[in-house]
């Protein structure tokens, strides 16, 4: 079902329904293969860059369709309609965490040497920033890189990196100068650099199909060509896209959790139970309502924040609030959801199981819903 808001044109909404039957024809008949082999296959993501969906974002002039950040909240709760949100994040990584820090800060010789195969689904990206001590912390990044020669060497350690096992291309966050805390830098990383190796693949509670990897450098050597944007000035531009990263992972939770809903309500109408079905209990049907009503408040949410993005005004209260909220109404619909599909929803041949073990880390990554009410309420104070 389609769902137009004050902010969807006809365009965002072909994108939406181009990106549903996609999903429906392409994604879930195989997501039960994928989730057991930790890998979403890459002849996926090539169909997806030949359809032009992994360059939404781009600008024409760089091969792509140009838009802006409503087109992303559209693209991502599509794309969480798949109802396997470890196929969902490995194309959002690539194309709205990953990709605008080529698009925003590269060189004109970087964007036209990398962007062609980031289009096409040829060259797969992955953005690390996360370190065994350092998550929602940027600034406490211990990765650093030291200037020698035409270039700089790196060394140290990332976690929780999607797509860090089978990418091609990673966007890495270092530590340039020791005496400033923001004195943060970010580069270019290939796969296959002497020095830098997959230390092991994550084996995660949920987004089963999504690799996920640990990365050690030790002594990995770039030259100049690889310093992404303006040295010592990455700490400000990761925060310039964070508020994108937390919209298309409110915006996969979104479509997820509205799939869930629609499975549920027809599960509950179907499941005879006490004379009749599950829906006649009135204590299910008004927690259901209730739900889609809380739901809805999201999405519409979600949607103006882009909005006020798209506009260039300042987001990061709006988005950082929608994303504390709505990862947390998305988990509490899985757990509803869960619960009144009974043993069933229990069993690992259900897709709600799935749907809810998927869930649990949108409250985690992209900032923790305790470091976005912390934004919700430094900007609060500032307004009054």
């Amino acid at each position: 079902m389609t769902r137009r808001n004050a902010f969807v044109t006809d365009e965002i909404q072909a994108i939406y329904d181009q990106t549903l039957d996609f999903v429906a024809a392409e994604v879930a008949p195989h997501g039960d293969a994928w989730e057991d082999e930790g890998k979403v296959p890459r002849d996926v993501l090539r169909r997806m860059g030949a359809l032009g969906m992994l360059g939404l974002r781009v600008p024409e002039e760089m091969g792509g369709v140009g838009l802006g950040p409503i087109a992303s909240a559209a693209f991502s709760e599509a794309l969480g309609s798949s109802t396997y949100a470890g196929f969902d994040v490995t194309v959002l990584v690539h194309t709205d965490m990953a990709g605008p820090h080529l698009v925003h800060s590269g060189s004109a010789a970087q964007q036209e040497r990398w962007m062609p195969g980031i289009l096409s689904g040829e060259t797969i990206l992955s953005i690390a920033v996360s370190e065994p001590d350092a998550g929602s912390d940027v600034a406490g990044i211990r990765t650093h890189a030291r200037r020698e020669g035409d270039g700089w060497v790196l060394s140290g350690r990332k976690t929780f990196i999607t797509n860090g096992v089978y990418g091609d291309l990673t966007i890495l966050a270092a530590r340039t100068d020791a005496d400033n805390k923001y004195g943060i830098s970010m580069f270019l990383v290939p796969r296959g650099t002497p020095g830098f190796e997959v230390a092991r693949k994550l084996d995660k509670h949920g987004w089963r199909c999504s690799d996920t990897a640990e990365l050690v450098l030790e002594d990995v050597f770039l030259t100049d060509d690889h310093l992404l944007g303006t040295v010592h000035r990455g700490f400000y531009e990761t925060m310039k896209n964070f508020q994108n990263e937390r919209m298309v992972l409110v915006g996969m939770g979104v479509g997820a959790a509205q799939r869930a809903l629609d499975m549920t309500l027809r599960y509950t109408q179907d499941r005879p139970a006490f004379g009749g079905h599950l829906f006649d209990l009135g204590a299910i049907r008004q927690r259901l309502a209730m739900n889609q009503a809380k739901l809805d408040g999201v999405r519409a949410s979600m949607y103006h924040a882009a909005w006020l993005g798209e506009q260039g005004r300042d987001n990061v209260k709006e988005m950082s609030g929608v994303k504390a909220w709505g990862a947390e109404v998305v988990n509490r619909i899985m757990y509803d959801c869960t619960q009144f599909h009974g043993g069933m929803g229990f069993m690992r041949e259900s897709a709600i199981e799935r749907m809810y073990r998927d869930a649990r880390v949108l409250t985690i990554g992209g900032g923790a819903t305790e470091v976005m009410l912390e934004e919700v309420a430094k900007r609060s104070m500032m307004a009054s």
